[in-house]
């Protein structure tokens, strides 16, 4: 086997894992744990009768260091879901003997109350089995101390190291970039239709999900269509009017030729503005007083960036304009809807 092939071994299964998020999570599994386990030792009056440090911080360690963003690493999970899992253990221990059946009925519980109380927490099943085997020897207070303790000394580790390591703990989703200026957009009640539909549990918040999608959607769009320019879409029998004809001229030019902007230019031809129905409602004095400012593009401007102008600011024509702002050509919504239509199609 090839180095490069056994390399290729070690690459993280999660995605977006990087080498660097890794080797920060180790370290910082090294801090966390470490301080947990000093500060559980300094409560311990007596090693011989209270455990320091609890095995199940060891995987929730791996969770709110190597993925701090899953939903399950966060602190109410992390600390909540270890001592509810821990008091269930302990209580069954009272309750009847130590046996299979036992350990079984422990996770279950575990797994039912954490979900009842939103901090479902993978080590808390291991949490729960813990409590269950020392809890006929041990205290009520088991689920608090050392197991309370060491998951806040753990969530407070992870807080202080993420705040040096990039990432953001606990975890808020950045809020997803308004769908409008996509051509076409996958809704919320989409993607938990979908998950519906798939069935299974993700370890990924819903606005997680919901902006992982909508960069896939940006991303997606502008793959399939980065390669057009405004040149390649724009009608160059530009229809215009002069700055200075009467109004009453630019509206019979707008309903005769039945389209919803003119483009308004100077003496020397260049655009000046535009000019259409809207402002036209009373045709009177020249179409300098009346125009609006034009939304324009170059001829080698991506077309993928006249959605954002047709969704930002709402316009329906866009004036392609060469080096001296002469009109050259329009791209209207219809243009760009007929190439998406065609894309779709």
């Amino acid at each position: 086997m090839s180095a490069f092939a056994r390399l290729r071994l070690f690459r993280p299964i999660l995605a977006g894992a990087t080498l660097r998020d890794r080797a920060f999570a180790c370290f910082g599994a090294l801090m966390g744990i470490g301080l947990s386990a000093v500060i559980g030792g300094l409560a311990a009056a007596d090693f011989n009768h209270l455990i320091w440090i609890v095995p199940p911080m060891g995987a929730s360690a791996v969770l709110v260091f190597a993925v701090p963003a899953s939903p399950m690493a966060q602190p109410w999970p992390t600390i909540g879901g270890n001592m509810v899992s821990a008091a269930i253990g302990v209580s069954i221990a009272h309750l009847m003997p130590v046996t299979a059946l036992s350990a079984g009925i422990a996770v279950a519980l575990a797994i039912g109350a954490m979900s009842l109380l939103r901090c479902l927490h993978p080590p808390g099943g291991a949490a729960a089995l813990v409590g269950l085997f020392i809890g006929g020897s041990s205290s009520l207070l088991f689920p608090f101390v050392p197991v309370g303790l060491n998951a806040v000394v753990l969530v407070s580790s992870a807080w202080l190291y993420h705040r040096l390591s990039g990432h953001t703990y606990p975890h808020v989703p950045a809020p997803p970039k308004p769908a409008r200026d996509l051509p076409w957009t996958i809704s919320k009640a989409d993607i938990a239709a979908t998950l519906d539909e798939v069935g299974e549990a993700f370890d990924i918040g819903a606005a997680d999900l919901e902006g992982l999608v909508r960069h896939i959607e940006r991303r997606a769009v502008a793959r399939s269509y980065h390669a057009l320019t405004c040149a390649d879409l724009m009608v160059e029998n530009v229809i215009g009017v002069p700055e200075d004809a009467p109004a009453e001229q630019a509206r019979a030019l707008l309903v005769k030729r039945d389209i919803r902007r003119l483009a308004v230019v100077d003496a020397a031809g260049r655009l000046v503005g535009a000019i259409s129905l809207r402002e036209l409602l009373r045709p009177t004095g020249i179409v300098l007083d009346l125009m609006t400012p034009a939304a324009t593009a170059t001829p080698t401007t991506p077309a993928i960036d006249l959605l954002e102008l047709y969704a930002r600011d709402r316009v329906h024509s866009v004036f392609i304009i060469d080096e001296a702002r002469r009109p050259v050509g329009v791209v209207t919504e219809a243009d760009w809807l007929h190439v998406l239509t065609r894309g779709l199609g």
